[in-house]
């Protein structure tokens, strides 16, 4: 079983301090398959993946495209989106983005951030909806690639997320989110994304210099005034506990089986994403640095379990590895002080590391830190950290 987070004692001030980094004067820095972020190790290209879907085929074709243009590894963002780093030739890899199916328009590449519960089926075809509406929108287009939009089956993971813009199933249909919090207005299943892209709009034309909805609170009455759809409601819920990442066996409903893996560091080499395509299985990749493996029945489970944990995935709900993250350190990052993921790894081999989330980070930017409560190893030096609890 997983474990439980406690979702209201998760600290916004977390969330609110990266709100401060980057000039906002400046477009966002945030990769796509076209504009890439030019790191130590070469550029870093990202596909945005709705709802984090992806198919046997897509797998393998972004494993071609690894080996081809990059290090060779598959890197998961916690938006749930997907990246290669190390690219030299960023013209070809954008035109393999697009020719495998990654890249529907070159105009949207960066916004189509959609993350969804894991585990629930139903919202599937609103994924596919609110992609659709996204892609079908041009003022959209002007968004900070830092957006996010989710869609949360009622259990509160994706909530957790603090989506710019969202939906929680709630008593019958969907309590709106904005700014990663809940406001006090509904909406029906048939309006869902288009009372989203609405919503973005008018955000697009309110923003400003600013990249995520809750850095200006005082324009949400604005875009809330705008939903013609929404309709307003005296309470919003109240999620308490939340599921952490799923990881291990899942049974459904069907009498199949999900599988739930971590990811180290968030970072599968091109020959797991193959073994992951082998499988057949349609898969979710999850912001948590995880997926899921769905459908499978529980023989074909057994097998695959046997097989890819070997190879890296993390199918035990109680490994260490799913508390400690890293930034991608000195390898690939300039500003970087010390290895931290090889530094992270030599701290869990040898047991010493403290409880609860655990992150390394090379320098004060804390790039890819939990947004909950966690133990922070700053460097200061190679192999030298400064620890505080954040």
């Amino acid at each position: 079983m997983s474990a439980m987070t406690d979702f209201t004692s998760s600290p916004v001030s977390l969330l609110a301090e990266s709100y401060q980094l980057g000039d906002r004067n400046r477009g966002d820095g945030c990769p796509g398959a076209l504009k890439m972020h030019e790191a130590k190790d070469g550029g870093i290209g990202r596909v945005r993946v709705a709802g984090g879907q992806m198919s046997p085929e897509r797998w393998e074709a972004l494993a071609d495209m690894a080996d081809r243009f990059g290090d060779g590894n598959i890197h998961v963002t916690t938006r749930g989106n997907l990246q290669v780093r190390g690219i030299q030739d960023t013209a070809a890899f954008a035109e393999a983005a697009q020719e495998h199916g990654f890249l529907p328009s070159r105009a949207h590449d960066r916004v189509r951030n959609i993350i969804a519960s894991p585990l629930a089926p139903e919202l599937l075809p609103l994924v596919a909806e609110l992609d659709a509406a996204l892609l079908a929108d041009d003022v959209v287009t002007g968004l900070s690639g830092r957006t996010l939009f989710g869609l949360d089956s009622g259990v509160g993971d994706i909530v957790s997320r603090r989506p710019d813009f969202g939906v929680f199933a709630h008593d019958g249909g969907f309590q709106l989110v904005l700014g990663g919090v809940f406001v006090a207005r509904r909406v029906e299943r048939g309006d869902v994304a288009a009372t989203l892209v609405q919503a973005a709009r008018r955000w697009q034309e309110l923003r400003g210099s600013a990249w995520r909805v809750a850095e200006k609170p005082e324009v949400h009455g604005e875009i809330i005034a705008s939903l013609d759809a929404a309709v307003e409601v005296a309470e919003v819920p109240f999620v308490g506990v939340v599921p952490g990442r799923p990881v291990g066996w899942l049974p459904q409903l069907d009498g199949l089986v999900s599988l739930g893996a971590g990811v180290r560091f968030g970072q599968l080499s091109s020959q797991l994403a193959r073994m992951i395509a082998v499988t057949g299985a349609r898969t979710t990749v999850t912001p948590w640095h995880s997926i899921v493996l769905h459908d499978v029945d529980e023989h074909a489970a057994e097998q695959i379990v046997r097989v890819l944990a070997p190879l890296g995935l993390i199918f035990d709900a109680n490994s260490t590895w799913l508390r400690v993250s890293a930034c991608t350190g000195i390898e690939g990052c300039e500003k970087s002080l010390s290895d931290t993921r090889g530094d992270a790894a030599q701290a869990v081999a040898s047991l010493d590391i403290p409880q609860g989330k655990v992150h390394f980070s090379g320098c004060e930017r804390r790039c890819g830190h939990p947004l909950e409560s966690y133990t922070d190893y700053l460097a200061t030096g190679d192999g030298e950290y400064e620890v505080s609890a954040r």
